[in-house]
């Protein structure tokens, strides 16, 4: 009898300091009783969730977890099979963020109690963070299963699991509506979704900090925006539209690293939040980090797999890594997914131009552009592509074909007829290659290309130098950095004997060229070393 009453009015102390917000004092009250009883294990699990709850305090500068971790696990010491204390272990790992140790150890509570129904919604919540949503699916639904009156967050994490697919159909449209209006009549029986549910009530009172930190925004007072977004999250740690704002100020003004903390915040909190998956990506590109963009649009492509958009972007990032066939597959699954005409028409643009470039492949090329044709057949991008393509198989007459269909689109399209000037150049029809460009410069006045070209017939082929250099000094004065116009001009300059202006021609032409890389820098070197032989 004593020690029931003993163990009672220990329960009485702990919770009268816990209730009076003084966790600092239950946990010494709780230390000296085990002090006088050390294998006491409903102490050390006692002890354990005031060390969690302590380390769960926003105000507590301190981190307990561990703490929290050993308790439990002299606990688990005596009761060996306690389903509870193992789930309390995977929470303390969940907090750590630590998510397989957690998953480990809610497994480790569900072989105890297979119809712990937190257990299954814990996982469900460990799969979300991992991108694991179909896994995360089946564990929520088990969730429901195991207590259909305990089961608000359960139906609202399936909610969110739908809601963020972008599949959108009737069946699960319905669906959707179903869980989320579950989730609300199941809140008043599920005390963690209530304690939930006001959390997120409590973020309305910073509504007044948001309006004056897009003020400040607005007004160029970037510094105390920041000041005022941090000072709201030290009192509302889980509020994950500052850390999205936040991580928003800081990419504005260059400070990538703090950008990218925030966002990893706000996915910490929601693993659902596909805005601050898609501004992380937009940073890890900003930044060059690659691999870790990839490494996001697969994760957001877990979450969404049929965004097209999503595979695009990750394309265009693996083949400026060079993973060309990783690239070409993201574009093929862009495209199937064809959610409007003209941008999968884009896309098979772009898929036909790494097929050409990147593979060298022209014929599936082709393929791409004439799919690409089919879904815009106005569009004069695809004409110049098709007709390129075309060129490199020397299909001329093809290539021939195209563009003229093209110029019945648009007769003043200067770059068909630039690409027309080459064709007719390649077949050895000068007189006609040379039309084609003096339409193209009578179009756009400022083609480079055109008048650079142009400038190679008059000079290699005509034998008219200075002709030639005009043409060239209006490609460069078009475009400065134009390397194979400098190149031309420099020969150009070489034949009326000024040897010291066609190396300093040349010579700009090989430092533009370092960047451009347009030409042989060895064939550079050479007609430099032959103008002083």
């Amino acid at each position: 009898m004593n020690k029931i009453k003993n163990k009672r009015d220990l329960g009485k102390n702990i919770n009268r300091y816990r209730r009076s917000g003084n966790l600092q004092k239950a946990i010494e009250y709780c230390q000296f009783e085990l002090a006088n009883d050390p294998t006491n294990p409903e102490l050390h699990v006692k002890l354990g969730d005031l060390y969690l709850e302590w380390h769960l305090d926003i105000h507590q500068a301190r981190q307990y977890i561990d703490e929290a971790i050993t308790e439990y696990q002299r606990a688990l010491e005596a009761y060996i099979d306690a389903a509870e204390i193992y789930y309390k272990i995977g929470m303390a790992f969940y907090y750590k963020n630590e998510i397989d140790r957690a998953i480990n150890y809610f497994n480790l509570a569900l072989e105890k109690n297979e119809n712990m129904a937190d257990g299954y919604y814990m996982l469900a919540v460990c799969h979300t963070k991992k991108a694991h949503f179909q896994d995360a699916l089946e564990y929520a639904q088990k969730a429901i299963s195991k207590n259909k009156f305990k089961s608000s967050r359960a139906h609202f994490l399936i909610y969110n699991l739908i809601r963020v697919m972008s599949v959108k159909n009737f069946k699960r449209t319905l669906r959707k509506y179903y869980e989320f209006w579950m989730s609300v009549f199941t809140l008043p029986f599920d005390r963690d979704a209530i304690k939930n549910v006001m959390k997120m009530l409590s973020y309305f009172a910073f509504f007044p900090v948001l309006v004056k930190g897009w003020y400040m925004v607005a007004t160029k007072g970037i510094t105390e925006a920041i000041d005022i977004y941090k000072s709201a999250l030290e009192k509302a740690p889980g509020f994950i539209l500052l850390y999205c704002l936040l991580g928003d100020i800081y990419r504005v003004i260059g400070r990538f690293e703090d950008a990218i903390l925030e966002y990893k915040m706000a996915i910490m909190f929601d693993s659902l939040n596909i805005t601050a998956y898609r501004s992380l990506c937009g940073v890890y590109e900003e930044l060059g980090d690659f691999d870790s963009a990839i490494e996001t649009y697969r994760i957001l492509i877990e979450i969404q797999p049929h965004a097209a958009e999503l595979y695009s972007n990750l394309g265009n990032i693996l083949y400026l890594k060079g993973e060309i066939k990783e690239a070409i597959s993201c574009y093929q699954n862009a495209i199937t997914l064809n959610p409007a005409p003209a941008w999968t028409s884009v896309i098979a643009q772009t898929l036909g131009y790494v097929l050409q470039e990147g593979e060298k492949n022209v014929d599936a090329a082709i393929s791409a552009y004439q799919s690409a044709y089919l879904l815009t057949p106005t569009d004069i991008d695809i004409f110049v592509n098709l007709g390129s393509a075309f060129y490199d198989k020397q299909e001329y007459n093809n290539a021939l074909t195209v563009y003229r269909r093209a110029l019945e689109i648009d007769p003043t399209n200067a770059k068909i007829h630039c690409n027309l000037g080459f064709l007719h150049w390649g077949k050895g029809d000068i007189a006609e290659a040379m039309k084609e460009y003096e339409l193209a410069i009578k179009y756009d006045s400022t083609y480079d290309i055109a008048y650079n070209n142009l400038g190679v017939i008059y000079l290699d082929d005509l034998g008219r130098v200075q002709p030639a250099i005009d043409l060239f000094k209006k490609a460069i004065e078009y475009n400065p950095n134009y390397a194979l116009a400098h190149y031309n001009l420099a020969r150009s300059i070489a034949i009326t004997g000024d040897k010291i202006e066609a190396a300093k021609l040349y010579q700009i032409a090989m430092d533009l060229n370092n960047v451009t890389n347009e030409l042989d820098p060895q064939e550079i070197n050479e007609k430099i070393q032959n103008l002083f032989d």
